[in-house]
């Protein structure tokens, strides 16, 4: 049992002229002579992020060939070695519903929703609303954003759908996320007015932070002043990619506040969700790491073919092996977030104790469009409910649906069914 001498209300936050920094999941947020457990804020938040990547993946480099718990890990995969005990691969999935003639112009729209575009609202109201909104409805209520929809690809794609007609635009600009997680005012417009006349966030907070610390018990000092330092890092990282795009040559219509480079880039998004989540600012977050018929070129690896006419490979070894290289690239970027959430550590746990993330794509063999199987990686325990530590292969023509309806599920998210789905995986 934790007892503190006081009780720091759950929603608390550091204010300052122009800035509102919310804090982390403290110890203190319980009520003296009460167990952190027997508090409502003892209850741990549920957590989801959804990290999609176009172009599917070369499916004998990703899928580990053993099953079970004692499984080698595979090529794509192997930058989440160090979470093993967190992740829970699962192969063998299908998404038939989803599947169009016309792929790379509707495929991001089935990931989360296992409907066909023009299929949404035909079988019901939320037929084709997508996971992530239907988390949102019971986890994002008691958070200031119910979600976050982000992107790194040049062009937003349609991931979320909070209704079968009303898809939610996804933000690439790091600056105006920041802005929307820290900065006060109505409109993202006040925000950015507010935060150009009053600079560093942490700065207008400063003094409040001081008297916090002071308030506070060993263990929440150490927690407050880690995630501070967070909060700091990144809002320099933004200052400087701004003032970067503002005095060097950039790609036409890069919005300012974006790295000219990919890992930079990367890092900083993902970096903002670890601290969306760390702060309960949202609960939900969908993540594109690019879109479908992507051109980028992965410089940093080597490789000068655009991204889209790669994934086209024809079963040429060097293509694939090229592939095989971004694709790990991805998963490498990827498990940097991971690590963020093991690290984060809060009362009841970490992050990553309290999350489910899924990672994965909605198309397969990109040489062929095809949606079977599916690559999907799930990260996080959902609060003990998810086990971790498995590769799972599941036979032929299963259904991705089933998937999703267990992962809200496990987090108590009365689910029925979504798309073509008609029961949960129990081996999850």
């Amino acid at each position: 049992m934790f007892i503190f001498k006081k009780h720091l209300p759950r929603r608390s936050v550091l204010k300052g002229a122009g800035a509102a920094v919310a804090l982390p999941l403290l110890e203190a947020m319980a009520p003296a002579a009460t167990a952190w457990a027997d508090t409502p804020a003892g209850k741990a938040p549920k957590r989801f992020a959804f990290i999609g990547f176009p172009h599917g993946a070369i499916m004998d480099r990703w899928s580990p060939k053993e099953t079970g718990t004692n499984y080698t890990m595979s090529p794509i995969l192997q930058p989440l070695e160090p979470f093993r005990q967190h992740l829970t691969i699962v192969s063998g999935l299908r998404n038939k519903p989803a599947e169009t003639p016309e792929p790379h112009a509707y495929i991001e729209q089935g990931w989360l929703t296992c409907v066909k575009p023009w299929d949404f609202g035909k079988a019901g109201p939320d037929s084709g609303v997508s996971c992530d909104q239907i988390a949102a409805r019971y986890v994002g209520q008691d958070t200031r954003l119910p979600s976050l929809e982000l992107t790194t690809a040049q062009g937003s794609a349609k991931v979320a759908w909070r209704t079968p007609t009303q898809p939610l635009p996804q933000e690439s600009n790091p600056r105006a996320v920041f802005q929307k997680l820290f900065g006060q005012g109505d409109t993202d417009q006040e925000r950015a007015q507010i935060l150009a006349e009053t600079g560093s966030i942490l700065d207008r907070v400063q003094g409040e932070a001081q008297r916090l610390q002071a308030s506070l018990g060993m263990h929440d000092r150490r927690v407050v002043s880690d995630y501070l330092d967070s909060v700091r890092e990144i809002e320099r990282r933004v200052q400087m990619a701004e003032k970067q795009s503002n005095t060097e040559l950039t790609i036409p219509d890069a919005p300012i506040g974006t790295p000219n480079d990919i890992t930079d880039y990367f890092k900083m998004m993902f970096d903002l969700m670890a601290l969306a989540f760390q702060a309960d600012v949202t609960r939900v977050i969908t993540f594109s790491m690019d879109r479908e018929t992507s051109m980028r070129t992965y410089t940093n690896l080597g490789i000068a073919e655009g991204f889209h006419p790669l994934s086209h490979h024809g079963n040429d070894t060097q293509k694939m092996d090229k592939l095989v290289q971004i694709q790990r690239y991805h998963t490498q970027v990827f498990a940097a977030f991971i690590k963020k959430l093991e690290a984060a550590k809060e009362a009841g746990g970490t992050v990553l104790d309290h999350s489910t993330i899924l990672f994965g794509s909605d198309m397969s063999n990109s040489d062929r469009h095809n949606n079977d199987p599916l690559p999907s990686a799930v990260l996080g325990h959902a609060n003990g409910k998810i086990k971790g530590g498995q590769h799972l292969k599941y036979p032929q023509d299963s259904r991705h649906g089933d998937l999703l309806v267990t992962l809200l599920v496990r987090n108590d998210i009365p689910v029925k069914s979504i798309g073509d789905s008609t029961e949960g995986l129990s081996e999850v």
